[in-house]
């Protein structure tokens, strides 16, 4: 006895003709089922007929916008996993698509290839508790980020794009910065269980750039565990030979290259909290 395998069904939403060909196109090259929507009400009459694994999701749309169609989604809480791809590069946008539990965002136009492996990494992903979005003002956005790699992907992408408009070598500070202590917190201290969150702030003034991080465990302690960054400031790359080890994702050469990269690096008294600051002129 044979056994049929599903492919997996993909929803594409956009009102440019051109998006929906190239997309469809990619995808059903690559295997999936695919069917494509012009707008949001064409899309919610797509998913009342039959399941979808994951929406391709434009913002901006006649009748029916893509934010509208994430908060029916959420509102109902069921439907398929949603990738939004936009050329809107606002990060409000941004942000009040993660409010509507989004998965994933995107900036279009994104190569055939890219967007199938997109597609397949989304479906791989599973679904967990989603980040909320405490503050989402522009100079003050705040996050509650459960303890998962994944979401953890997702939280890096969403800080490089509040960070678009610095230097290059500024971004990468920033980012490396962010990772660094971003995954010692959700791997050690949040022990990868996706109930117990880490709260982000982002802080923008005209002249400093600020970071605050508390962890939802020990703290940030230098007498860490052997595979937290902080642990090994004589050997940088040794706690990444660790997490290899313990089958945790590398995260880089330590406290040492961390405090080389900003201009401040503040504890609180119990270590649970910490402060970055990087300074932008």
């Amino acid at each position: 006895m044979t056994t049929t395998r599903t492919m997996p069904r993909i929803l594409v939403v956009d009102d440019d003709l051109a998006t929906r060909h190239v997309a469809r196109s990619a995808l059903a090259n690559a295997g999936f089922d695919v069917r494509v929507a012009r707008d949001g009400a064409e899309a919610l009459t797509r998913l009342r007929g039959g399941r979808f694994d994951l929406m391709l999701l434009d913002v901006w749309m006649p009748r029916m916008d893509g934010l509208g169609v994430l908060d029916h989604l959420r509102r109902r809480n069921a439907g398929p996993k949603v990738v939004v791809m936009t050329s809107d590069d606002a990060p409000e946008t941004l942000l009040r698509a993660i409010r509507q539990h989004a998965q994933q965002y995107v900036h279009k136009p994104v190569e055939p290839l890219a967007l199938v492996s997109l597609v397949r990494g989304a479906l791989k992903d599973a679904i967990g508790p989603p980040i909320e979005v405490v503050s989402a003002l522009p100079n003050w956005v705040e996050l509650s980020v459960p303890c998962t790699r994944g979401v953890a992907d997702r939280v890096r992408g969403v800080m490089a794009h509040l960070e678009a408009d610095l230097p290059e070598e500024v971004r990468d500070s920033i980012g490396y910065v962010f990772r660094e202590l971003l995954l010692d917190a959700v791997e050690w201290t949040g022990s990868l269980d996706p109930n117990r969150k880490v709260r982000l702030s982002y802080l923008r003034a005209k002249r400093m750039l600020l970071y605050r991080m508390a962890d939802p465990g020990r703290g940030f302690r230098t007498e860490g565990p052997d595979h937290g960054a902080i642990s090994h400031l004589d050997d940088p790359i040794e706690h990444v030979q660790v997490r290899e080890q313990k089958g945790l994702r590398a995260a880089g050469f330590g406290l040492v290259m961390v405090r080389a990269k900003i201009d401040e690096l503040i504890y609180n008294e119990k270590q649970n909290e910490v402060v970055f600051v990087k300074y932008l002129d």
